[in-house]
């Protein structure tokens, strides 16, 4: 007597599906079933068919599945600022530039309407989760999580009033009361974010050294950007940034460090020994002139290290696709090796490792019964990734965003066929275009 089949909500039957856990591993014709959610297993289409009797049944046959890009480090609200101040160094964009338009427009609707127009892109780009870092991290949160997205949203500390907070004890205040409202969340969790080490104190380090551990949580922020910020750390206190927080206590296993494009070697063995997590922006990197991440000594030396975008205003997109390559390309470069970095390390640092950076690694990153259905389906079959010998290699140095066609998130379809799911794609584009009036009547 043959068993019933199960009851489920979804099978995603694909060409590819790719895991990224176990490492390198691609799987032909096979499917990954959805209950409540979650992955509930991944077999061949064959045997999926005869198993589950999906209430929805998606059939992908060009298209690799991978799971979900996560996208470690983001500033989202700023892709309203996209394109506003180009080809200039670090500190003269920020200071001269960004800082300026933030002080005229920053506020709850400039946050929620920035994140929303990020969410639709990176939607389209294959990405279901964001390590957020801005101010209004409650509407911050609150708009991803309207949005069926799943994110981190930094809390932030910097040592001068901004419109999010006025003091030192009230960005500690806030950032207790952001961090209760999302306690719990399925899809919405929280960091610390202090800007950097150049604008924050060893007062406010302490303390949220002490609160991160209280509220298990970790600690997102710029580090070792540029060497002038080393220099000028080194001339304020005879430290480098990085000796600094290891003085203060905070390079440990909750650490995010964002850029680090200035390291010694002790400084990546310290990283390795502690814990640390670090986040490669390259194209950030690049368009700034910050300098460049060694990403593949960090890698061999046993370093988690994951991949962002950085905000619009400095790269220009939210293209993870784009990002990995670039960062593949780059640590080749950089190791002078054309072995570094590769095509399946790639898709692993935009994917797990990001989602271990942010602490999330039991939930998403990969494709694995019991996780969450955050999953992109790639189309391979277009002109530009034909012909395909080897997935992870088309996936990493030839596909585009544009090849991704569907999207879930928690087993929710958030793109169809390349059309975003619940989102009014006319309305976003209207109040981008509104933003763009008011902000270029100033700038």
């Amino acid at each position: 007597m043959t068993p019933a089949a199960t009851e489920i909500d979804l099978l995603i039957e694909a060409r590819w599906v790719v895991p990224v856990e176990p490492h390198a591993v691609v799987l032909d014709n096979h499917a990954v079933a959805v209950d409540g959610g979650q992955i509930r297993a991944i077999l061949p289409i064959a045997q999926a068919r005869g198993t589950y009797a999906p209430r929805e049944r998606v059939e992908l046959l060009e298209h690799a599945l991978i799971p979900g890009l996560v996208n470690s480090h983001t500033h989202n609200p700023m892709t309203l600022l996209r394109g506003l101040a180009d080809d200039l160094p670090l500190m003269a964009w920020l200071q001269q530039h960004i800082w300026p338009a933030e002080a005229k427009v920053i506020g709850p609707e400039f946050v929620r309407d920035g994140v929303e127009l990020a969410v639709a892109e990176m939607l389209r780009g294959g990405t279901t989760c964001a390590n957020e870092n801005y101010f209004f991290p409650d509407v911050i949160g609150a708009t991803y999580r309207r949005l069926g997205f799943r994110a981190v949203v930094g809390l932030p500390v910097i040592e001068f009033p901004t419109a999010w907070a006025k003091s030192q004890d009230e960005y500690f205040e806030r950032a207790g009361e952001v961090h209760d409202s999302f306690r719990g969340d399925g899809l919405v969790g929280t960091a610390f974010a202090p800007h950097a080490p150049y604008t924050v104190s060893d007062q406010s380090f302490e303390r949220i050294r002490v609160l991160a551990d209280q509220l298990d949580i970790p600690v997102h922020l710029h580090l070792h950007e540029t060497a002038t910020e080393v220099e000028e750390e080194r001339k304020k206190s005879g430290l480098r940034p990085f000796q600094r927080l290891q003085k203060l206590g905070l390079v440990n296993d909750r650490l995010i460090a964002v850029h680090m494009t200035q390291l010694t070697e002790g400084e990546i063995a310290a990283c390795a020994e502690a814990g640390v997590s670090v986040v490669h922006c390259p194209e950030s990197n690049l368009k700034l002139a910050s300098g460049f991440c060694p990403a593949e000594k960090l890698r061999r030396a046993g370093v988690n290290l994951a991949i962002g975008t950085d905000g619009c205003a400095s790269n220009n997109d939210l293209d993870m696709i784009g990002e990995l390559r670039t960062a593949a390309l780059l640590a080749k470069a950089v190791a002078a090796d054309a072995a570094a970095f590769e095509a399946a390390y790639a898709l692993r640092a935009a994917t797990l490792n990001g989602a271990r950076a942010m602490g999330l690694e039991s939930r998403i990153g990969s494709i694995e019964p019991g996780k969450q259905a955050d999953l992109a389906a790639v189309r391979l079959s277009d002109i530009e990734t034909q012909p395909l010998f080897h997935v992870a290699s088309q996936l990493a140095y030839a596909a585009g965003r544009h090849q991704v066609t569907d999207v879930w998130i928690a087993g929710r379809r958030k793109l169809a066929a390349r059309e975003l799911v619940d989102i009014d794609p006319a309305a976003i584009l209207a109040k981008a275009h509104a933003w763009r009036e008011r902000i270029a009547a100033f700038s």
